[in-house]
């Protein structure tokens, strides 16, 4: 190979990603044009073919690097990138050693590439070296180090390799490695959404609070000598959703596994306020297996029990609903209870009101506009005196939304 073919690089920023659109044009329409006629289709200009062929690589390239720079992402990156550049070798490392290597050389040039990483990361800079390399059989003579950056600086290095001194190259490989970046600190914030949706769903559990659970136990007791098999149902109950609310896997589960946790939630408040509690349950079977955000119904249906039987004490109504929308479900939940001021609830949604309302409202809020969009955010109608309606819109599929296994025990009999 002869390194890059004279070639311009352009490179797209859209959305604040980097998309490549032309590196190697000689690579690109050799590519190009044996990938048409595979396909049987003709896919444009010369331009056009080496553009497609470059989007397409560059895509391939880009998921593993999504699980951040490891060296089973590196290897699996490292040839896709190599091909993309169009170079005799590539590399990829970490601050301490070569995560991957594609192409010849690795068992002489290897062991030098952490070296010239080195006066790499002293200056946080690209680099063009010559090799060095005696061997007349080894088309290796010319090296480019970019560095790879990330939220925390440098965080490594890509090395592209060719058989002479270019500035194509050069331009090339620091513009792969700044596209390279740009997954790297999408993997970071993948990281940091599961981090955030983690500590979440700690503060939703941790809502689950010892009155709760105290009143629940106590009610049980209550029936121990009048109604044994009732007492018997109740801790059952309460086993199954204790063990649904602490589970240990999964930030996603399925809408008909969160109204079974909801149902048994329900069964224990009725075991507490007997006949001033009043549920209407209307599900279409079609949104059954839509995979939703864990414990975003509990919060909305505690919320309506609290305001509708804590406080007060007429007859408290609730009714869910969830509906099929098309390509969303729709889930709403609504009780007859002493509603509040909307300029209350916006304060509670912003977090500056600690009050009695407890983080659910806000968390359910937060978690859906970090998973759907802020499109999407929770519709809450209320009123003093009015009760309170919550809408939920859930579309039915989003990328990296998927339901975890269910921790709910099998059917009882």
């Amino acid at each position: 190979m002869s390194g890059v073919a004279p070639a311009v690089v352009a490179v797209l920023a859209v959305a604040g990603a980097v998309l490549l659109l032309g590196v190697g044009w000689a690579a690109g329409r050799r590519h190009a044009r044996h990938g048409e006629r595979a396909a049987g289709m003709d896919l444009g200009t010369p331009v056009e073919r080496a553009t497609f062929h470059t989007l397409h690589t560059a895509s391939l390239a880009a998921p593993p690097l999504r699980a951040g720079l490891t060296e089973d992402a590196a290897r699996k990156a490292a040839r896709r990138l190599r091909s993309l550049l169009g170079t005799e070798a590539l590399c990829l490392t970490d601050r301490e050693s070569v995560l991957a290597w594609d192409g010849p050389g690795a068992d002489h040039h290897q062991r030098r590439a952490m070296a010239r990483v080195a006066v790499m990361l002293a200056s946080g800079r690209s680099q063009s070296v010559r090799t060095e390399c005696q061997r007349q059989d080894c088309p290796l003579k010319w090296a480019v180090v970019a560095p790879l950056t990330g939220e925390d600086g440098v965080l490594g290095a890509l090395v592209a390799y060719g058989s002479r001194e270019s500035a194509v190259l050069v331009r090339a490989a620091t513009e792969v490695a700044r596209w390279v970046s740009v997954q790297l600190e999408l993997s970071e914030l993948d990281r940091s959404r599961t981090r955030l949706m983690e500590a979440e769903i700690k503060a939703l559990r941790a809502q689950i609070s010892p009155h709760f659970i105290f009143n629940s136990l106590a009610a049980i007791a209550s029936f121990v000598r009048t109604d044994p098999e009732r007492a018997r149902e109740l801790l059952l109950e309460f086993a199954d959703f204790t063990r649904y609310s602490f589970r240990r896997h999964g930030d996603f589960t399925t809408l008909a596994d969160e109204l079974r946790s909801v149902q048994q939630y329900l069964a224990l408040a009725g075991a507490r306020f007997g006949d001033r509690l009043k549920v209407t349950l209307q599900v279409a079977p079609e949104v059954l297996p839509v995979a939703l955000p864990f414990l975003c119904l509990q919060p909305l249906v505690e919320n309506a029990v609290k305001h509708g039987l804590e406080d007060s004490t007429e007859e408290c109504r609730i009714t869910i609903t969830a509906r099929d929308a098309g390509a969303e479900a729709v889930i709403t939940v609504e009780d007859n209870g002493v509603g509040m001021d909307p300029a209350l609830l916006r304060r509670i949604l912003a977090g500056e009101h600690g009050g009695s309302s407890g983080i659910g409202l806000p968390n359910v809020d937060e978690r859906i506009r970090q998973v759907y969009g802020d499109d999407y955010g929770p519709v809450m109608e209320t009123g003093v005196g009015a009760g309170m309606k919550v809408t939920l819109r859930i579309p039915k599929y989003r990328v990296g939304v998927h339901s975890s296994p269910s921790g709910h025990r099998p059917a009882r009999p």
